[in-house]
């Protein structure tokens, strides 16, 4: 088969394969079986491919290469799988009449909105008196679209298993409801646990959610177990919240790490971990001495990390949000007072400069939205309580805040990036991580409780 490129019946071709790319010398009068049982040959295939060319046309295997205007430098491919779709005249795919659903934008919009509408369902429904008739129809809805929705049935199951679990919590959250402000964080824990508990059963059922349906689980138990232990130890609600507003701070720069999962064998070469050292010297020959990374690989890699960072930043928004909002509500003595203020200022400003190291767009806003929701809670709280002459200077020192933002942000804009820029804002993100975790001590009423032991 092989030959001298210069001859004139001799054709050089690049074939494409599963092995990778093999340069062939054939003759033009080879046929097209002729040129795939030598490509077979030379790259140790259990059978013999079937041959296209680079635009997804078959060549015939008893057809001849140069009747068929194959020349020197053409390129095929060669596969060994089903083949590819046929082409049309102008290069479109027959489409089907029939259009299915899918899971897209529209679908997660949807799932999304009936998140919203079972918590407020399950919110309307504690605050029911126990002897409305209303309330048990209610509680049922919720349980039954909780039931209902776990089953792996239909193509949009991809988004609505990702909602099942916030009708399971408002389900459990009116069962459970007490108005007495201090059992609200135990409350949150039971109906975080029957949330985990549905994830759980979704995914026991092989859900194609299994991403999001993990970090339900892990947020619900959580909280669950934080707030289970605030219970048995008769530890106020305050503490509840400043520790879940700390941890939400910190899972934000450590969930990143915990999200990309390679596979060790695209990291190590397992064939080389031999038992003595001397078999590991010695160097592998053939075509498995190198390993190559399927495209495939790092792409189902990306698209499992982007799952689960998504759904972490959405667990990390509402908690966050959540617990500055009660953390404020909740604390009463003056130094408890100005710790709660200290911590959810820092945490904010935490939440905001972690975002700026997220490249996908989606995680990136939902940190920045807690961020941002965290420092208007504190706003809300310390307008009122500024007087005329404060209150200007709060207005008028925001607004040249906000322009200075706006030059600094057309600046980088035009490109004035540079590492100093990085550095200074992981050195203020650390910053705003320390203080936080100290001002938990004041937010916390440590210090009131440290004083009714020493008087």
């Amino acid at each position: 088969m092989r030959g001298t490129s210069s001859a004139p019946d001799v054709l050089s071709l690049s074939v494409h394969g599963p092995v990778g790319v093999l340069d062939l010398h054939v003759p033009a009068e080879a046929s097209g079986v002729d040129v795939a049982t030598e490509y077979s040959r030379q790259a140790n295939l259990p059978s013999v491919p079937a041959l296209y060319t680079r635009l997804g046309h078959p060549l015939p295997p008893d057809g001849v290469l140069s009747e068929m205007g194959i020349v020197t430098g053409a390129v095929l491919v060669a596969t060994t799988g089903a083949p590819p779709p046929e082409v049309g005249r102008r290069g479109r795919h027959d489409r089907s009449p029939v259009r299915r659903l899918e899971a897209g934008p529209v679908s997660a919009l949807w799932c999304t909105v009936a998140v919203v509408v079972a918590l407020l369902g399950g919110w309307l429904a504690a605050w029911l008196p126990e002897s409305d008739d209303l309330r048990e129809p209610a509680v049922v809805v919720l349980v039954v679209a909780a039931v209902l929705g776990a089953l792996p049935i239909g193509p949009l199951a991809v988004h609505r298993v990702l909602a099942v679990p916030a009708f399971a919590g408002a389900a459990a959250f009116a069962l459970a409801w007490d108005p007495a402000p201090e059992r609200l964080p135990t409350i949150l824990g039971v109906a975080g646990l029957a949330a985990a508990v549905v994830a759980a059963v979704a995914r026991a059922l092989d859900q194609p959610g299994e991403e999001g349906l993990r970090i339900w689980m892990v947020t619900g138990v959580s909280l669950f177990v934080v707030t289970g232990l605030a219970a048995l130890t008769g530890v106020p609600s305050q503490v509840v919240w400043a520790v879940l507003l700390v941890v939400a701070m910190l899972a934000a720069r450590f969930v990143p790490v915990l999200a990309v999962d390679v596979p060790d064998q695209y990291l190590l070469d397992l064939e080389r971990l031999a038992v003595t050292a001397w078999s590991a010297r010695d160097r592998p020959v053939g075509r498995r001495g190198r390993t190559v990374v399927p495209r495939q690989a790092v792409v189902a890699v990306v698209a499992r990390g982007s799952r689960i960072v998504t759904a972490a930043c959405v667990a990390i928004c509402l908690v966050a949000t959540t617990s500055a909002v009660m953390l404020l509500r909740d604390t009463s003595v003056w130094i408890d007072v100005v710790g709660a203020r200290l911590e959810v200022g820092l945490a904010g400003g935490g939440l905001l400069l972690a975002a700026r190291s997220y490249r996908h767009a989606a995680a990136r806003g939902l940190l920045r939205a807690a961020g941002l929701t965290c420092w208007l809670a504190l706003l809300v709280v310390l307008v009122p309580a500024l007087g005329p002459t404060q209150a200007t200077l709060v207005t008028f020192g925001s607004i040249a805040a906000g322009a200075l933002m706006l030059l600094v942000g057309v600046a980088l804009g035009r490109g004035w990036r540079s590492a100093w820029w990085a550095r200074r804002a992981e050195v203020a993100e650390s910053v705003c991580g320390a203080f936080a975790l100290a001002s938990v001590v004041l937010a916390a009423g440590t210090i009131p409780f440290l004083w009714d032991l020493t008087g």
